[in-house]
């Protein structure tokens, strides 16, 4: 769990440390732009930024029954991130694993990737997909009810 905070708390930290230093040396401008956009940057490569992570074994079933596609994603993926804006309010009918939370996952995701923790890798139908285009990957989930 810690893990996935690692990245985004660093920023912060960074964030604080340089916006500090700017103030100290006479620059407030800088210091008040700096602070925000390193928090930005920590929460866009935070687990908020994910729709609620679920177990790999949960997300078997469910898109056993309702055929949708299972992402495998960790906090701090930039392709994972892209992934995620592209796709839109569409991410939320995916069945989104953080591998970092569920060793399931980095298992099943180390499995189809030779040995290597890949992100974004994306089920379709039992078939992995690593890193596609999130296009396909919106053309790949069921109707809207």
């Amino acid at each position: 769990m810690m893990r996935a905070w690692i990245l985004p708390i660093s920023l912060v930290l960074c964030g604080v440390l340089v916006a500090t230093t700017s103030a100290v040396r006479g620059l407030p401008g800088a210091a008040i732009a700096l602070l925000p956009a390193f928090v930005l940057l920590a929460a866009l490569h935070s687990p908020l930024a994910f729709p609620r992570s679920i177990s790999a074994a949960e997300a078997r079933r469910r898109s056993a029954v309702d055929g949708r596609p299972i992402v495998y994603w960790r906090a701090g993926c930039k392709y994972c991130l892209r992934l995620r804006f592209r796709l839109g309010r569409g991410a939320r009918r995916l069945h989104w694993v953080d591998i970092w939370r569920d060793p399931a996952a980095a298992t099943a995701v180390r499995a189809v990737n030779g040995g290597n923790e890949t992100v974004p890798t994306v089920m379709v139908a039992g078939r992995p997909h690593v890193n596609p285009d999130p296009a396909w990957v919106r053309g790949q989930l069921p109707p809207s009810p």
